[in-house]
């Protein structure tokens, strides 16, 4: 009987049920097939599609529209003569007709002249008419004489490491990780509760720690499947260079998976519906979709929220893995990020930890 015992408890040991519920965890998202979609399908598309956007192409050509009369072709003329006559396109119509496709956006400028000299019609709304705006100024004045008293040189930024596509992979490895951490476990505790399998649960011996800490860890092995494949997919797809550590990378990942799945937790601990979880997650995603510099850098806001922008968890993780992929800076550069993760993982799972229901 002693030696029975003896055998229960090694096989029983204190992470034994830890090691359980992750792999029931792990097997639960075999089932799921839409899961392996979401969460890394459909990342790989959306850089896909955003990166062919923004790939590399020749500079846009301005469509601009000369309201025929007296002095159309000698603007026609001025416009060939210029050096920027290969960004511009333009055509003669009559005056009702130049408005017209004016208005229903076809040309993004209207030209004319007449003995009080050129005149321009263009939305201030529109960038595109702005551009051409002052493209068309400019190759007229060019080609009527005027010089430029200082030699400019310009230089497009299409290496790799300066492109759209090399500022897009990082925030879109920082975005899958706040979904799936939110989504894969804040949605599966509340579909957990729903079914009734947490009522079952409770009259275990099992420890509510070693439960949530299953739930968020199952997420890990998600994790670095995902940040290889976008990387993976940037790298042969778009020629990205990772400049820094994987070994940083991974670890910066690690620590943003567990705490957005911590986040997912305190939305979850007390929901008891899949409509009200839904909405709870959202609301907390939707500022950092839209502030935490995703598709494009917060430092357009202004900066008087600037300190508040860089305390979301999502901001700390997306600089901090750009500045390691993008710049090649080492971990012991990010403290204050890791600090953000950190403190955010922390809290929001000792908070989930004591208000958790399990029904």
């Amino acid at each position: 009987m002693a030696d029975t015992a003896q055998q229960a408890r090694r096989t029983n040991g204190r992470w034994a049920g830890y090691w359980h519920l992750l792999l029931a965890r792990m097997k639960e998202l075999q089932r799921e097939p839409e899961v392996i979609f979401w969460v890394f399908g459909f990342p790989l598309l959306l850089a896909l599609g955003l990166g062919i956007a923004f790939r590399d192409k020749p500079a846009d050509i301005a469509s601009v529209v000369i309201v025929e009369g007296p002095n159309s072709q000698k603007l026609v003329a001025l416009l060939r003569q210029s050096p920027e006559h290969g960004a511009i396109r333009a055509d003669v119509l009559g005056e009702r007709t130049t408005l017209d496709q004016f208005r229903l956006g076809k040309y993004a400028l209207v030209v004319s002249m007449d003995d009080q000299g050129v005149h321009y019609r263009y939305d201030p709304a529109r960038p595109e008419s702005v551009l051409a705006r002052s493209q068309v100024d400019d190759a007229l004045q060019s080609a009527a004489g005027r010089k430029n008293p200082i030699n400019t040189v310009a230089t497009a930024a299409s290496e790799p490491g300066a492109r759209y596509i090399d500022f897009l992979i990082p925030g879109l490895i920082g975005m899958n990780l706040m979904n799936s951490g939110m989504w894969g476990i804040g949605f599966a505790t509340v579909d957990m509760r729903q079914r009734k399998l947490l009522k079952r649960l409770i009259a275990t011996p099992m420890r509510r720690s070693d439960f949530l800490l299953a739930l968020m860890s199952s997420r890990l092995v998600l994790m670095v499947i995902e940040v290889a494949l976008l990387l993976g997919f940037g790298a042969l797809v778009f020629h990205l260079r990772v400049e820094g550590s994987l070994l940083a990378i991974l670890l910066i990942g690690t620590l943003g998976a567990v705490s957005f799945g911590a986040i997912g937790l305190l939305t979850a601990c007390r929901a008891q519906k899949i409509e009200s979880v839904s909405g709870l997650i959202n609301l907390v995603m939707m500022p950092m979709w839209i502030f935490s510099g995703v598709f494009f850098s917060y430092e357009r806001f202004p900066e008087m929220v600037q300190p508040a922008i860089r305390a979301l968890p999502l901001t700390a993780l997306n600089d901090a893995l750009r500045a390691i992929i993008l710049q090649g800076a080492p971990l012991s550069s990010q403290f204050a990020r890791i600090g953000v993760l950190a403190l955010w993982g922390v809290l929001c799972f000792v908070l989930a930890l004591r208000w958790f229901r399990w029904s």
